[in-house]
């Protein structure tokens, strides 16, 4: 057993944990920094889909890079299995570490209802864990696979189908309503449930999955509430999940709800030595302050940002000011993305809401040949005019249009204000200054303040 002496210790080597450390080294280059990682290979989270299909194929294409070497940035390999906080040490199996300050970044671990929670020892269950090994070993278990069932129409869920039928496999998802419904109302979810079924994939909707069919260690497929049955050679649970805060737990750290680690607006817990950030962390919604489920590793870079400056002194009178719930995704040759409150999460927050939509061209003039249709729809609450929400339907700029969104969500920008945006336009990069759709959509919005 190694001993190491350290100023920051930083668990976890995931998006959260690496900003987190350049975050860190840039504020205090005096400071030795270590951070422990449980696996030498690391996956893109958000890749991961992608390594199943034809756009990346391939596990090592989706490899995470660990940050490049800083002076004051030691990368171990270990697992800590305790912390005592008190004495401030981290145990590892192979290395007792003592530290000053300590961010817990361990990220998340699949969810997946009690109910199945047997059925993952099945051999041809899966989720969609984020190790290295884990990734390999499904991809190359699926690859000798034809019919694939995908339980979750998240966004996860979405892409893993969508990547499947690239390379020809029979892909059914299952999920209780619309897709991506946390993130889309219905009317941009049918547009891309249309394009999913243009894409080979089946869609079975408004049915929760009842229990796995099995003989002996393989699952069959799926039985239904309603009691019809849908059979697989494969079935891919893409239910989310769930804080990796264990270790913290057993350290006597607090939890909030859906177990992350209580922090306050400086990612600090309860010990203001003791940090936490990323998806092991408690969040709230920035519209509403109530705890929050998102997990965006956008999100959690941000949380990293206002730790790694925080960490011996509080330099910004300002902190994490909640989730906004920012999400993009690519459907087909369809981008969708979303900020924010929809309108069927208004209705449910008792939010007076109003709603701007407009649908234009993403050139001008609509003969440039790579031009195509993009829907905008902004969400404001009633009497003032603030942002609350807005989702995009377009080609690839829609990733940095509802960027622009979550930019005026965070702000707590108006209607008024997105009027009189000033915006660069060029007819072979974006619509034209006389029908610019996000100021369109703010105008409608404003008719029915």
């Amino acid at each position: 057993m190694q001993t190491i002496v350290t100023d920051i210790l930083i668990i976890g080597a995931g998006p959260a944990g690496l900003v987190a450390a350049a975050t860190a080294s840039e504020n205090y280059p005096t400071k030795k920094i270590v951070v422990v990682k449980e696996f030498d290979k690391g996956q893109v989270p958000c890749g991961i889909p992608y390594v199943f299909g034809k756009t990346l194929g391939d596990v090592e294409k989706n490899a995470m890079p660990c940050g490049g070497d800083v002076a004051n940035i030691v990368k171990i390999v270990d697992k800590i299995e305790s912390v005592d906080i008190e004495n401030k040490t981290a145990l590892g199996l192979q290395n007792s570490i003592k530290f000053e300050k300590l961010i817990f970044a361990t990220g998340s671990i699949p969810f997946v209802h009690k109910n199945f929670e047997d059925a993952l020892e099945l051999e041809n269950v899966f989720t969609i864990a984020k190790e290295y090994a884990k990734v390999k070993e499904m991809k190359e278990y699926v690859d000798t696979k034809h019919k694939v069932l995908v339980i979750g129409t998240g966004f996860i869920g979405v892409e893993l189908a969508c990547e499947f039928a690239s390379v020809g496999k029979e892909v059914t998802i299952v999920g209780g309503g619309h897709i991506l419904a946390g993130s889309f109302d219905e009317d941009m979810a049918i547009i891309a449930e249309n394009i999913m079924r243009n894409l080979g994939v089946e869609l079975s909707l408004g049915q929760h999955a009842s229990h796995i069919i099995q003989e002996g260690n393989i699952a069959k497929g799926i039985e239904l509430f309603d009691g019809s049955r849908l059979e697989a050679d494969v079935v891919v649970f893409a239910t989310g999940y769930k804080p990796n805060s264990a270790l913290a737990e057993a350290a006597g750290l607090k939890l909030a709800r859906y177990e992350g680690i209580w922090v306050d607006e400086y990612m600090r817990t309860k010990n203001k030595d003791i940090f936490a950030v990323g998806d092991c962390s408690g969040r709230r919604d920035f519209i509403t302050r109530d705890p929050s489920k998102v997990m965006l590793a956008s999100t959690s870079a941000a949380e990293a940002r206002v730790a790694g400056s925080s960490l011996y002194s509080l330099k910004n009178l300002k902190g994490f000011n909640g989730t906004i719930a920012i999400f993009s995704t690519m459907i087909g040759n369809r981008a969708f993305a979303s900020a924010g409150v929809t309108q069927s999460r208004a209705e449910q927050e008792k939010i007076e809401y109003t709603v701007g939509y407009f649908e234009g061209m993403n050139r001008h003039p609509g003969t440039i040949p790579d031009a195509s249709k993009q829907s905008i729809k902004l969400i404001a609450m009633k009497n003032s005019g603030q942002i609350i929400g807005g989702q995009v339907v377009g080609d690839k700029e829609a990733g940095e249009i509802i960027n622009i969104i979550g930019l005026a969500i965070e702000a707590e920008l108006t209607v008024h204000h997105i009027i009189s945006l000033q915006v660069a336009t060029q007819p072979l990069l974006t619509a034209a200054p006389t029908t610019y759709p996000i100021i369109k959509a703010a105008q409608n919005a404003l008719k029915n303040i």
